[in-house]
This record gives C-alpha cells, sequence and structure tokens, in this order.
C-alpha cells in the first residue's frame, strides 16, 4: 500500500508540474535554428548605473537641485560587496570625490561592458548568424558578437572584444581587450584594462531577460564577482532606438577654456 500511495503521489506530482513545464518552454519565442529569439529593444530598470551597491537617496551638486539627486536603490552585486584590493579601493574613493566631473558619462565616452546595459538608455539586440549586434541609444555606441571561432581583439578598446556562444538556451558572452578608462557606475567603480567579463543572456519570458556578468580582473580585485539583474522589452507599439549622439551637448565642458575670447 506504501508503494501504491508513492506511485499515486508522483504521479500527482507529474500532471501539476509538466503542464507548467512545457509551458515555459513553448512560451519562450525562438528563431528557426531554435534558439531563444532574442531580437528586440531591451532596458534595465534599476539605479545600478549610479551604484551597483545597495545605497541610499543623496544630493548632487547643489546647482542641480533634486535633478541631480541620487535615486535610492537596491545593489546588483551578489553579497552586496565588491572585493577591491587595497589599492583599488583607494582609487575606487579618490573617483567618487571626483564623479561629478570625471565619470566617462558625464563626457559622452562609451560606457563599457557591462555598464552600458543597465545605463538608462533602451539598447537592441540583432540577432543573426554567424554574428549578432547590439546596438546602444547612449552615445552611439555598438558591439559586434562573434558567434563563431573566437578571436582577438586587435587592441584595447572602450567597449572590449566579444565572443558569444550558446550553453543550452543561454547566450554566454565572453568580452576582452578593454582599456582601463571606463567605470562600472556613477560611483567611481572601475578597473584595469585587464578586465575579464563573461555575460550570460537567459530569456526567461517572452519579454524578460535574466542577465548576469560575472568580473575578474587580478590586478583590481581580490577574486570574481558577479552582478545579476532582469532585462525588459520594451513591448509598446512603434517602438524603436533613437538617436542620442552625446558629444556636442558635452563639448562646451571639455572644450569651452580653448576658445579664444
Amino acid at each position: 500500500m506504501q508503494l501504491i500511495r508513492s506511485a499515486v503521489l508522483a504521479l500527482m506530482t507529474f500532471a501539476l508540474v509538466a503542464p507548467v513545464a512545457g509551458q515555459a518552454r513553448t512560451g519562450i519565442p525562438r528563431r528557426p535554428d531554435g534558439k531563444p529569439n532574442l531580437n528586440g529593444i531591451w532596458q534595465a530598470l534599476n539605479t545600478a548605473n549610479w551604484d551597483l551597491l545597495t545605497h541610499g537617496a543623496a544630493a548632487g551638486p547643489p546647482m542641480l537641485g533634486v535633478l541631480g539627486a541620487i535615486p535610492p536603490g537596491l545593489g546588483v552585486v551578489e553579497g552586496d560587496e565588491i572585493p577591491y584590493l587595497p589599492a583599488a579601493l583607494a582609487k575606487k574613493n579618490a573617483n567618487f570625490e571626483k564623479r561629478w566631473t570625471e565619470d566617462p558619462e558625464v563626457k559622452c565616452y562609451l560606457p563599457g561592458v557591462p555598464r552600458a546595459n543597465y545605463m538608462p538608455y533602451p539598447f537592441q539586440i540583432l540577432q543573426g548568424s554567424p554574428t549578432m549586434l547590439i546596438a546602444y541609444q547612449y552615445a552611439g555606441g555598438s558591439r559586434i558578437i562573434n558567434m563563431g571561432k573566437p578571436t582577438e581583439a586587435p587592441s584595447d578598446s572602450w567597449m572590449g572584444w566579444s565572443n558569444g556562444r550558446w550553453e543550452g538556451d543561454t547566450l554566454v558572452i565572453d568580452v576582452k581587450g578593454f582599456n582601463d578608462s571606463s567605470w562600472f557606475d556613477r560611483s567611481g567603480n572601475h578597473h584595469s584594462d585587464a578586465l575579464h567579463v563573461v555575460e550570460r543572456y537567459t530569456l526567461t519570458s517572452p519579454n524578460v531577460i535574466q542577465y548576469e556578468a560575472t568580473m575578474e580582473d587580478p590586478g583590481t580585485f581580490s577574486r570574481p564577482w558577479k552582478i545579476s539583474m532582469p532585462l525588459y522589452r520594451h513591448i509598446q507599439k512603434g517602438a524603436l532606438l533613437m538617436e542620442f549622439k552625446c558629444v556636442e551637448f558635452t563639448e562646451e565642458m571639455l572644450y569651452g577654456h580653448l576658445r579664444k575670447k
């Protein structure tokens, strides 16, 4: 009787779980090759661009009033700690003190990876084969994702060099070849040119990607560390990526002192 009860319970459990699992599989849009279809315009809805770690509200430059205030937010770092080495932590603190003028975002420089994915601007994934393209609204930035045999970066750059692959239904992008000039956020979190980022994009529903990125940089951090967050698809009618080439908006700040009186 115990065996019969166990068998009945197992069948009831399967009957309840199987349809849900089947719906999960069929609910994910797929391309003709069977891979999840990530095409679309996506955006993070969090405060990671201000600070990757949990933080409270704070004032910005006095002349901006509430327009420059920092909104509060929960951290996106696993364990809510970035494991800096002592010298790198000192540099982070120095960056924080100069953040209103020295953050590369202020100067319209390309944001780097992973920051480009959680700035308060949308980006578009164009999924092809053997390459993919990620286009960013901020500064007209873009990345080409090589989906073939991995290749090496010809030189260091702001956005690094991306090689992608599929692990089941998860898109994994391995990014190297960075310069040391980008920041992870407006709080001065930084890295060296040895930064290695591994991104993971998993479509969990038709309009949500679970995004993860693991950072490794032995000269800056004592161990690898990871961030995670959902990315949401723009589903409004006529959604498109608009132009935000911000160089002209920062020219006066950068070069105004060179103008002849």
